[in-house]
């Protein structure tokens, strides 16, 4: 990267205001201080390298992305209103661009723990942007010449409006670009298994124990219709994602802003995205709560839910293969044991489950931040967009090698499924309007005491003949009613 930088030569050939250390000095309001010359970050960029050294969470790519967006939008919008020469709005657009593109990631350093507002990373992106910008005109990077970050590519903005509306920026390209698409084909992947199989009857389980018989196909049709709740809950709150906080600037009340500017940018930014943000339409709840974000994490948090309990239902009915349940046979991905050969493990299920597990509890940070920060500002933000892009990132790629590397391959077991059919003392159910309950429950409990089969105990007892119940228990004829809701 340093081979592209054009800042002018000394007649010593070390750049003028580049050290023969490798660091420039760059200048802010604070001050001098010196900063990488091969990064296009300058002084508060800088500043925060010190002072928020905090873990290894970096702000996403993601968010830096939707701010070159937000910047380019800015300066189209500021120079058609004529607040911004032509020359530098388009050396600004250029740069924001690329940084839209993920062409200047390297210059994006900062951590998720900073000022709530997202400040840093807002004037993280005013720099590089900036200094890109004076390169493009070829002026001396590090100057603040003919490009100023706050001046003109912060120009009608503050951290506070425009770090909400790269939040919801990048939250919904996360949701159409990554968790939509990823959960639909797994949806997809589990409907087709159960066309296949609705016909294949096994027998049914509540409270972990025997009930009464179903098909497959039916058990793993609630399992896709489940996953397509998910869907619907993910897409409804798209509307609330497309609000964009963007010309409220400080507080709100949109001082140093133009008349219009509001709607305008919004009206860019989807011009450029190709998705139908509009204003929002009080900017003081724009700023002030995260209502939109916190309905779309509990979304997720309603997906990872589904997805745990899905994950758990197969590595218990793939359990074995000789002492579990064992109706289901996985594909064999991986050796499961570095001690014990041959063995197959539900690995998939167990990623899913953690994954889901790790959502729930960024889901549980999120609703607690969502309630912080005091009057105009929440001051949470970089929390929780860092943990709804996480938690989106996890779940596309957990719905996706869930769908390829667990889903896809599994196989029936149909010899342990027409045993545990064959086994079960539940198909005494639909004797019992023949007999009465109570007669049916004891039959059921003395099969059970002395291990005989239901047949046995049913003819024993003499309230059925052998005719009637074999015609009463045939387990195909329980299943018709499940898909008709009875």
């Amino acid at each position: 990267m340093a081979n592209h930088i054009m800042n002018k030569q000394s007649t010593a050939g070390v750049p003028i205001g580049i050290k023969a250390s490798g660091m420039r000095v760059e200048r802010d309001s604070f001050g001098e201080i010196e900063v990488p010359a091969d990064r296009y970050w300058g002084a508060q960029t800088a500043r925060s390298l010190i002072h928020f050294a905090i873990g290894s969470d970096l702000m996403p790519g993601p968010v830096c992305h939707a701010y070159g967006v937000i910047k380019q939008a800015a300066a189209m919008v500021n120079k058609k209103l004529g607040r911004l020469d032509q020359a530098l709005a388009g050396a600004i657009c250029q740069a924001a661009q690329e940084t839209a593109e993920g062409k200047l990631d390297l210059h994006f350093p900062l951590h998720v723990w900073q000022t709530g507002s997202g400040t840093q990373t807002n004037m993280n992106v005013n720099e590089v942007i900036a200094n890109r910008a004076i390169q493009l005109l070829a002026g001396v990077i590090g100057s603040n010449q003919p490009v100023h970050p706050n001046d003109h590519v912060n120009m009608s903005q503050s951290s506070n409006d425009s770090f909400p509306t790269a939040m919801h920026v990048s939250a919904l390209h996360a949701i159409d670009a990554q968790v939509l698409p990823a959960l639909a084909a797994l949806s997809g992947a589990i409907e087709a298994k159960a066309g296949q199989w609705m016909t294949l009857v096994k027998i049914g389980r509540t409270h972990l124990q025997d009930a009464v018989p179903l098909t497959l196909g039916q058990e793993w049709s609630g399992y896709g219709s489940q996953l397509r709740y998910c869907q619907a809950a993910i897409i409804a709150v798209r509307p609330a994602l497309l609000e964009l906080a963007a010309g409220g600037t400080a507080v709100g009340t949109g001082l140093n802003a133009p008349t219009g500017f509001s709607k305008k940018i919004a009206a860019q930014i989807a011009q450029l995205t190709g998705k139908p943000f509009v204003t929002a339409p009080n900017k003081f709840e724009a700023l002030s709560s995260m209502t939109a974000m916190l309905a779309a994490m509990a979304a997720l948090r309603g997906l990872a839910a589904a997805l745990l309990a899905i994950a758990n239902n197969i590595r218990f009915l793939a359990s074995g293969p000789r002492s579990g349940l064992g109706e289901l046979l996985l594909p064999e991905n991986e050796p499961g044991s570095s001690i014990m050969p041959g063995k197959v493990n539900p690995t998939q299920s167990e990623a899913v489950i953690m994954l889901a597990t790790q959502v729930i509890g960024l889901d549980n940070a999120v609703a607690f931040a969502a309630a912080q920060g005091n009057f105009q500002l929440n001051t949470m933000r970089p929390l929780v967009i860092a943990n709804f892009l996480n938690a989106a990132h996890m779940l596309a790629d957990g719905c996706e090698n869930f769908r390829k590397y667990a889903i896809e391959g599994i196989k029936p077991n149909r010899l342990r499924i027409g045993e545990g059919l064959e086994r079960s003392l539940m198909l005494v159910t639909a004797i019992a309007p023949l007999i009465g309950y109570d007669n049916a429950a004891k039959i059921a409990r003395k099969a059970a005491h002395e291990g005989t089969t239901l047949r046995q105990a049913a003819l024993a007892s003499g309230l059925i003949d052998a005719k009637t119940f074999d015609r009463a228990t045939d387990p195909a004829s329980m299943t018709g009613k499940g898909m008709s809701g009875a």
